[in-house]
C-alpha cells in the first residue's frame, strides 16, 4: 500500500490513474469545451506535477508554491496540446510544468543565480534521475558530471547554488517548549579559555549558576562542543541540554543587566 503524500493540500493517495486511451477520451472532450473533463483531466494528472516537483528536491511550503506553479503549466500544457499529434501528453506537458516551475525559482530566488549555472544544475538533476533508473542506484556527483560532460566542480557549485538557503535559527529539533536550532549543532572551535576570561563581570555571573549550567556552558562556549556532544557526554537528553543552556544564558545576562 503507496504512503500518503501530502501536498498543496492534496492527498496523492486518491489521485485518479488514467490509461492512454482514458486520456486520449477526456482531452477531446476538453477541447470541445467540457468543463467537468478538463477538470477531471486536471486532477488525472497532478501526479505529473508531483514527479516533477519532486525533481528539484525542495519540502515544506516551498515545494507546495512550486507544486501550484507547476499547476500553472500542466494547464498551459493542457490549452495548447495536439491531440491529433503522435505525442503523449505527459511527454508534451513535462517540460512546461518544469519551465513553469524554473521560471518561479529564477523570478523568486533570494540569492541571484546566473542563467548559465541554473541550467547546469538543472542539467545535472535531469542526469540523475536518468542515472538512477538505468542503475537503480543513487548516482555520485562524478558520474552526474560525466554524464553531462562537465566538470565536477561546476556540477557541484550549480547544485549549491539552487538549493534552498536555511536559516541558522531553522528549527531542527522541537519537544513541547524545547527547540534546538542549526546554530545550536554548530561547533566554534575559536572558543578559548582567553575568550572566557576577557569579562570578569561574565566570569562573577557564571559563579551564580548551578553546578550543571556551568558545565553546559563551559562545553558549548569553552570546549566549542555542540549540544549533540555535550548530550551524550554528561548522560541528559539534548532537549535538557537547550533548555539548561538557555536558563543559564538568561541568568547570565540578567546578572550583567
Amino acid at each position: 500500500m503507496s504512503s500518503k503524500v501530502s501536498i498543496a493540500g492534496v492527498d496523492t493517495t486518491k489521485l485518479p490513474k488514467l490509461s492512454n486511451n482514458d486520456i486520449l477520451a477526456l482531452i477531446k472532450k476538453v477541447k470541445k469545451g467540457d468543463a467537468h473533463a478538463r477538470e477531471q483531466f486536471v486532477v488525472a494528472n497532478l501526479r505529473l506535477v508531483l514527479s516533477v516537483v519532486h525533481r528539484f528536491n525542495v519540502k515544506g511550503d516551498r515545494a507546495d508554491d512550486m507544486f501550484q506553479v507547476g499547476c500553472v503549466g500542466l494547464l498551459k500544457a493542457i490549452d495548447n496540446f495536439d491531440e491529433t499529434l503522435n505525442v503523449k501528453f505527459s511527454t508534451y506537458a513535462v517540460p512546461m510544468i518544469v519551465g513553469e516551475i524554473r521560471r518561479y525559482l529564477r523570478d523568486n530566488n533570494s540569492i541571484r543565480v546566473s542563467r548559465s549555472m541554473r541550467d547546469i544544475a538543472y542539467r545535472a538533476m535531469q542526469a540523475k534521475e536518468e542515472l538512477s533508473k538505468d542503475s537503480f542506484k543513487e548516482p555520485s556527483l562524478e558520474e552526474i558530471a560525466n554524464k553531462i560532460n562537465v566538470p565536477l566542480k561546476t556540477v557541484t557549485f550549480a547544485l549549491d547554488a539552487i538549493s534552498e538557503t536555511v536559516s541558522l535559527s531553522d528549527p531542527i529539533y522541537s519537544e513541547g517548549s524545547d527547540t534546538i536550532a542549526l546554530l545550536d549543532q554548530i561547533a566554534d572551535n575559536n572558543c578559548t579559555n582567553e575568550n572566557i576570561d576577557e569579562s570578569l563581570s561574565i566570569r562573577s555571573a557564571i559563579k551564580t549558576l548551578s553546578p550543571r549550567e556551568k558545565e553546559i556552558l563551559l562545553m558549548r562556549y569553552y570546549s566549542g562542543k555542540t549540544q549533540t556532544e555535550v548530550s551524550e557526554e554528561i548522560g541528559i537528553s539534548q532537549a535538557q541540554v537547550s533548555r539548561l543552556e538557555k536558563n543559564a544564558l538568561k541568568s547570565v545576562k540578567d546578572f550583567l543587566i
